[in-house]
């Protein structure tokens, strides 16, 4: 491919971004080396600034830049709206309901550092039957997690330059797993500090630039309000469809059919994207390694803010997109690449590489925390949980890095196929980690008398729902077409209920650690002031 001097000034502003993410990796190395805690936690240093753009940041993915804008641009605001609203309502209840609670107990319950081996440390589970089931589920769904991220990279490459897919894709997914393999925990988390700021610097500029460019406010909101049931939250729009599964065009402008009504199921289902907050891994841990309890309140505000402005421009991108470009995306995943279009067309050719590089850094920050979380989770939880007790913080971390490999290579697989849609691999996999661990973590928190049975049934039962409802109960239709996340998880709570009741009383030793957690915050084991003065915040 010839590079334009246009191309090469979006490339090198991407160089920059890739420069200073790698490099950030390599300062933090040799601290993050130093221990188990401090690769997998940061050692619980990290202030409320870091805590919550991280925690955003690494949630949000590709589909916050990529996957919503394109649901909103096909058929217009109801799904993507709604999604966006059970959200937002989630993070703030994740934030206000667990995050400090879960500070307290993981430190608590035998310093826990992964959220298996909290919920293990939590039910005092010796065998570490809780943590080994849990990890299995992380493992499993942050493959199918790591693979949406990969597409992202892949689909912007493709898009910007017209480089070939699959090879963008593998070479975005290489820098992810340096800067992950070789910084743990406290270079993705202050890489995800920068990300976050970028994302919610170019979300903006994108959305602003785009209304200017389509007349206005109101030229471009008189455009779409032709479109039957575009702007509506109880309609959504149905583009009409070729043969080949292609939106239909006629003199150059899109066909759409009458607007298919948006019922109250449909409106459930999307809000009930809020649950997969409280089972997130990648959120939690966030609230595992804050500096203190007493800063959970800072970074709720931070957290919620960040979340709330950046799902609202990401939606009216996705919207005024079709205003500018009304037939460039005759599909839903192609339309996924809107933002990555309006960039282009709108700004020079530096600043637009700075822009798009917020796509990398969803991508980035999200991908690098589901594989520092799967290999901590195998390492910790299942090598020295169950296989080798006595196992030394170095052969855990060869382990960790050897798991990190292994989702790698399996993310690639999953993101090889270029005509994925990154907004419907992401539900798929927050249904199941949403399902599985969110009652549990509510129940860790909140009820006495769950049993580690219970822990265990819960998980299972959310996972086993996520696969069969999704795979062969949805394809039914009607009221079985409701996103998979809300039946797990009610099925999910179910049997942590009916199991830990059925089973015997938690051992006192439990129940007394379960009455005494949120006595006070624990110190910080062997950390000296000025090591926290040091820690960035």
């Amino acid at each position: 491919m010839e590079i334009t001097n246009g191309d090469f000034w979006v490339l090198l502003a991407m160089l920059i971004y890739f420069i200073v993410v790698l490099t950030i990796g390599f300062v933090y190395a040799k601290r993050s080396n130093s221990s188990t805690s401090e690769y997998f936690i940061g050692g619980r240093k990290v202030g409320p600034w870091l805590t919550a753009l991280s925690a955003e940041a690494s949630d949000m993915s590709g589909y916050l830049l990529m996957g919503l804008p394109g649901v909103a641009y096909f058929t217009g605001a109801s799904d993507a709206g709604w999604t966006a609203v059970g959200l937002a309502i989630g993070t703030y209840l994740n934030w206000k309901l667990v995050a400090k609670r879960l500070r307290l107990y993981s430190v608590k319950a035998g310093n826990a550092i992964t959220l298996p081996g909290f919920f293990s440390n939590r039910f005092h589970d010796r065998k570490n039957i809780v943590s080994t089931v849990a990890a299995l589920i992380i493992l499993v769904f942050f493959c199918v997690y790591v693979g949406s991220c990969f597409v992202t990279c892949g689909k912007l490459f493709n898009t910007l330059f017209g480089l070939d897919y699959a090879t963008m894709m593998v070479l975005g997914a290489i820098i992810v797993f340096l800067y992950t393999l070789v910084g743990g925990y406290l270079s993705v988390v202050a890489t995800d500090f920068v990300q976050g700021v970028l994302m919610f610097f170019a979300l903006a500029v994108v959305l602003i630039g785009s209304v200017a460019w389509a007349g206005g406010v109101e030229n471009t909101v008189a455009f779409l309000q032709s479109i039957p049931g575009f702007l509506s939250g109880t309609q959504i729009a149905v583009p009409v469809l070729t043969d080949a599964g292609a939106q239909m065009t006629q003199d150059s402008m899109p066909v759409f059919g009458d607007a298919a009504e948006y019922g109250i199921l449909s409106v459930v289902s999307m809000l009930a994207w809020g649950l997969g907050y409280f089972g997130m891994p990648q959120v939690l841990v966030r609230f595992m390694g804050i500096r203190s309890a007493d800063e959970v309140k800072r970074s709720r505000v931070i957290a919620v803010t960040w979340c709330v402005v950046s799902l609202f421009c990401a939606i009216c991108i996705g919207l005024v997109g079709r205003a500018v470009v009304p037939v460039g995306f005759g599909t839903q995943s192609a339309a996924e690449n809107v933002f990555i279009v309006l960039s282009q067309l709108m700004l020079p050719s530096f600043f637009c590489g700075v822009v798009v590089s917020g796509i990398l850094a969803a991508s980035m920050s999200s991908s690098s925390s589901y594989l520092l979380i799967a290999g901590s989770s195998v390492a910790e939880n299942i090598f020295r949980g169950v296989f080798k007790r006595n196992a030394t913080d170095a052969q855990v971390m060869i382990v960790a890095r050897i798991t990190l490999i292994v989702v790698f290579l399996f993310g690639i697989f999953v993101a090889y196929d270029e005509n994925s849609s990154i907004f419907y691999v992401v539900s798929y996999a927050w249904a199941g980690l949403g399902a599985s661990f969110g009652p549990l973590t509510l129940c860790c928190l909140y009820w006495r008398r769950t049993t580690m049975q219970g822990a265990v049934a819960g998980m299972l039962t959310g996972t086993v729902t996520v696969l069969v409802w999704h795979n062969l109960i949805a394809p039914m239709g009607g009221v079985f077409g409701i996103y998979e996340l809300l039946p797990a998880f009610i099925l999910s709570l179910l049997a942590i209920v009916v199991v830990s009741k059925l089973t015997s009383e938690p051992p006192a030793a439990v129940l007394d650690e379960f009455d005494h957690y949120m006595d006070e915050d624990e110190p910080l084991a062997q950390v000296e002031k000025g090591e926290l003065e040091q820690t960035l915040v």
